[in-house]
């Protein structure tokens, strides 16, 4: 891991997520940019051995490199601030190592690009952690799209309110709220760069529809805010279907009300991640039917994303786990010698992950240039 030490929120999570399964183990990292710091959080947050918590991110690829094959690490999560994301996962690539990152990919398009090419001259697996593509009852919501049970999609909107930065947070001593809100680290865009990019990931994933273009309308509402910290943005698809995407992180009160909706001729389904064992789907001529995760009569696609039988409650961490275990999995069959096809990877990859900064970049440029459709 590189990142993810002392006063960090999403290390801790990808260190459960990765070892839900039993199929990876944390071995080694580089948990702070201050070596002593590193050694301690190595130490008192994940129990690693010091000899395997190194001061910087090169120690770390060489003295892994030289250890023997079944000692030495084989992949390397990235849960740092967005723009340390690109350097480190290409340092990991040259040195050969496969690369799980947490999202957004970038702080900026270039460096996106950049990382892409890197990837696409390699046989490196890589994964982007937009962990809500997990949940069971997302996998049933794409399955029932693909199938075409809710015809011709014709509306997609999405919704993630928060509420957490509705006060200048990061004056305080929150190490959150202060790389988040900071251009340099965070990259062009605030809330749309933190939660309106699961969003976009999100309906493309669900829907299998691009987003074709955007008109946006960001805000920083907090006095002296540099990055927008709320905004809606109105979407265009490659197949005619229209949707908004609204974020904020001064919504009062609100937790993580990520929702997603869509509607096509035949149909429609919402879900809700504050309630994600169940799919709502509507018709036009019967009453509205509840799915739920690990009940009967979904897809196998869902219920190979579940745990545990309907009725226990399922979540964040294993919606997360969902991505990790398909990574274990893939990176056994690379282990074995077999290539891993395009068409077996269900995670998000590479080209979502420039997706998502196509986005953004179109989001704040459409923002700036006072809502004006841009194209991704």
């Amino acid at each position: 891991m590189v990142g993810g030490g002392e006063g960090a929120f999403i290390g801790p999570v990808h260190r459960m997520a990765a070892e839900l399964d039993g199929a990876i183990e944390l071995v080694c990292g580089v948990f702070s940019s201050d070596p002593a710091r590193s050694l301690s959080s190595g130490q008192d947050i994940y129990g690693l051995d010091a000899a395997r918590c190194y001061p910087d991110l090169q120690t770390m690829l060489t003295a892994e490199k030289s250890l023997p094959e079944h000692q030495r690490m084989e992949f390397v999560s990235i849960v740092t601030p967005n723009h340390l994301h690109v350097s480190t996962a290409l340092a990991v690539v040259q040195a050969g190592f496969c690369v799980v990152c947490d999202k957004p990919l970038s702080h900026e398009l270039q460096a996106a690009l950049d990382l892409e090419r890197a990837l696409r001259s390699s046989d490196l697996l890589f994964a982007l952690t937009h962990n809500y593509t997990g949940y069971p009852m997302i996998r049933e919501a794409r399955q029932l799209i693909a199938s075409g049970t809710l015809g011709r999609l014709r509306r997609i909107d999405c919704e993630y309110l928060q509420g957490w930065l509705s006060t200048a947070a990061e004056n305080t001593a929150n190490p959150q709220a202060r790389w988040r809100t900071d251009p340099a680290r965070a990259g062009a865009a605030g809330c749309f760069g933190d939660i309106g990019s699961h969003c976009q990931n999100l309906i493309e994933y669900v829907s299998g529809q691009r987003i074709h273009s955007v008109c946006a309308d960001l805000t920083a509402f907090v006095a002296q805010r540099q990055l927008d910290d709320d905004g809606n943005v109105l979407l265009r698809f490659d197949d005619g279907a229209r949707g908004v995407i609204s974020a904020s992180q001064i919504a009062v009160g609100e937790e993580n009300a990520l929702t997603l909706r869509v509607y096509g001729e035949k149909g429609g389904l919402s879900w809700s991640q504050q309630e994600p064992n169940s799919l709502q789907l509507r018709w036009p001529d019967r009453p509205l039917e509840v799915r739920r995760a690990g009940g009967a009569g979904i897809s196998a696609e869902a219920a190979s994303a579940g745990r545990l039988p309907a009725g226990h409650v399922e979540g964040y961490l294993e919606a997360f786990a969902n991505l990790y275990r398909s990574f274990a999995a893939a990176m056994r069959r690379r282990r074995q010698g077999n290539r891993v096809n395009t068409a077996e990877i269900d995670w998000p990859d590479i080209t979502a992950g420039v997706r998502g900064m196509r986005f953004i970049t179109a989001v704040v440029a459409s923002s700036q240039a006072g809502g004006t459709w841009c194209e991704m």
